[in-house]
């Protein structure tokens, strides 16, 4: 569907982005795009669109109008009620387009047609710039931190209705977001991306295995904890929390009756996508000879 080879983007002489592998996003993939701030993430969102210049190759044979985008900043009439906004831009009626009223009906947005802009909630706003995306029904679409500035509520009820909207959908989506959880819910691959160089690309599965392995327990970070548990290998996480890589059943299961019979509550994961960030983010690291 899209290939990006050998793409270089650069800022006042410093590069901002910088791929060497080839990336292809194909139909049905659903991308998560990581990466901590000034990474590169935005950059290589606008190269794509064409909003930024680069030197390289993005081949695709879809057309500029197959292509949709939620950006961060959206600027909208602030004065005129939503559904006027709504069907200017759309250049239809919502009574009377039937996939227009389903989007409406389907992202619970029916009370906020007559609302002007300026005083619907974050969450409104997003859903509303959400329905212009996805009227355009392409084959490709790129969201840029959709949810950001919600509370953790409203993310979550908007990133539930995103991934159920896309279920069975065979068009292809990228995400842009900090919020590790939400990807978890939607993304079946990984882009990840640090001082704007490539980290790691592919499925979700086969990165927590490459850099977590088969799966990971999570406990508190104390001095007993620490004790209790000498000999198991950690592997990378923040300061207040002890990870454990379980590379296999038997691993796993003897950690889980040690921490069970020393009563040490734990949280296990198989795709915990901030686990797989923080170490593959490590690995970048170590492989230039630098530490985090």
């Amino acid at each position: 569907m899209l290939t990006i080879e050998h793409l270089e983007v650069t800022y006042k002489k410093r590069a901002a982005l910088s791929i060497t592998h080839p990336i292809t996003i194909k139909k049905s993939d659903r991308i998560g795009i990581i990466g901590s701030n000034g990474a590169g993430k935005t950059t290589l969102l606008k190269s794509v669109l064409g909003l930024t210049r680069y030197t390289g190759r993005i081949s695709t044979r879809l057309r500029p109008e197959d292509i949709a985008a939620h950006m961060q900043q959206n600027n909208y009439v602030k004065t005129m009620p939503v559904r006027y906004i709504m069907e200017t831009i759309l250049g239809t009626g919502i009574k009377n387009d039937r996939k227009l009223q389903g989007l409406v009906d389907f992202f619970d947005f029916g009370g906020c047609l007559n609302k002007r802009f300026q005083i619907l909630s974050g969450g409104e706003k997003q859903r509303f710039t959400i329905i212009l995306v996805l009227m355009q029904d392409a084959p490709l679409t790129f969201f840029d931190e959709v949810t950001s500035g919600l509370d953790f509520e409203t993310r979550q009820k908007l990133m539930d209705k995103l991934a159920s909207w896309y279920t069975d959908k065979t068009t292809a989506l990228c995400i842009v977001s900090h919020y590790y959880d939400e990807l978890e819910r939607i993304a079946d691959k990984l882009l990840i991306l640090e001082d704007g160089f490539v980290v790691d690309f592919g499925s979700t599965h086969d990165l927590f295995s490459k850099y977590c392995g088969n799966a990971i327990m999570t406990i508190e970070n104390t001095q007993r904890n620490r004790v209790i548990t000498k000999g198991f290998p950690t592997i990378e996480s923040p300061r207040h929390l002890l990870s454990f890589s379980c590379p296999d059943e038997a691993a796993e299961a003897a950690l889980s009756s040690l921490l069970i019979r020393h009563d040490i509550n734990y949280k296990r994961s198989n795709q915990d996508i901030e686990s797989i960030f923080t170490n593959a983010v490590k690995h970048f690291y170590e492989a230039k000879g630098e530490t985090v």
